[in-house]
């Protein structure tokens, strides 16, 4: 099986989808082999590289990209299929920073309170093992995680001539920094403009869910997606499927609206995809249904509406099962 293979040099990275000239075509079922760095772009190494010293804004979250899909239209569907997430480096790092968080002040929730100390954590990966390292550094404690490598962030460009900061997640994707978009997911996305240029990055070794300190595992990547383009079907919030599940995502503050949007979305997608009627639909999600946090300190909140497939009349076969066939063909890539 032939795979497209992208390494950017570090003038090459993106911070904004849209507004960006591809770096490369490619075509609806090509495989795709994507080095991503990490948010900090690498420079951020150990305890003494604090990130206000060694990063400068706005170049922080970078992504690799934008690809331009041919015969990618506004009013198709992108399905991103992620066939493997693999830590590009032994170590990944977190850390906290003066105002941003979720238990911090920030520029839009200010207060008095002093400011969080910005500190650095390095995490040891053990690819082999499966397992990420917490190291404390007040202390001589450590703990073994669980190694559960995801993409942060994934998107196209967005409609109306607009460029968004890859920190910011809405309908065109970007920063939704869930750990449900994690090996055998596949994510769909709305295409805005001719090409859907798409771009991904910001990989994180494991998160927990709702990123409270807003900084994952932050670690570079080898990605590798399968993508196909779904003509004449829009899809006007990110969705996801996995083997067993279906989701929606929503992006919003207050995290409640981000919670509507998402559910409203599931529900909607539900009633369509089986024939039940909608508030049968809504009852059933009320009752089985999960709701992810993704992120709860980027510019827009996100979090996911998910219902398990097996729940559903059997009717349902979201996209003509594409996530079926692209997972099978994933099974070749390993």
């Amino acid at each position: 099986m032939d795979m497209i293979t992208y390494r950017p040099a570090r003038d090459e990275l993106a911070y904004t989808f849209g507004g960006r000239m591809p770096v490369a075509h490619v075509r609806s079922g090509d495989v795709l082999q994507v080095f991503t760095e990490d948010c900090f772009g690498g420079l951020v190494r150990g305890p003494a590289d604090l990130p206000s010293q060694v990063c400068r804004m706005p170049y922080l979250n970078p992504v690799s990209g934008p690809f331009f899909v041919e015969d990618a239209e506004p009013g198709d569907t992108l399905a991103i299929h992620l066939a493997a997430i693999t830590p590009a480096r032994d170590w990944g790092v977190s850390s906290t920073f003066p105002h941003f968080g979720a238990l911090t002040s920030t520029s839009h929730t200010a207060t008095l309170q002093p400011p969080l100390e910005e500190r650095v954590w390095v995490y040891d990966i053990d690819r082999q093992a499966g397992a990420v390292r917490f190291h404390a550094t007040g202390s001589d404690h450590s703990v073994d995680l669980p190694l559960e490598p995801m993409i942060g962030t994934i998107g196209v460009a967005p409609g109306g001539f607009e460029a968004r900061s890859t920190i910011v997640p809405d309908t065109h994707g970007g920063n939704l920094d869930t750990p449900e978009l994690r090996a055998g997911t596949t994510l769909y996305l709305g295409v805005n403009v001719h090409g859907a240029m798409f771009a991904l990055g910001d990989g994180h070794a494991r998160q927990g869910e709702g990123e409270a300190c807003g900084v994952g595992v932050e670690i570079a990547t080898t990605t590798t997606v399968i993508i196909e383009v779904i003509k004449g079907v829009p899809t006007v919030w990110p969705r996801l499927e996995t083997d067993r599940e279906i989701m929606s995502v929503g992006c919003a503050r207050p995290l409640e609206d981000a919670y509507r949007i998402a559910h409203r979305d599931l529900v909607g997608w539900t009633s369509t995809l089986t024939g039940l009627e909608e508030l049968d639909a809504y009852q059933l999600i009320s009752q089985a249904g999960r709701a992810p946090i993704g992120n709860v300190c980027d510019p827009n909140y996100t979090i996911l509406a998910a219902v398990d497939k097996a729940l559903l009349p059997d009717s349902a076969a979201a996209y003509g099962e594409v996530h079926a066939r692209l997972r099978q063909r994933s099974v070749g890539l390993r």
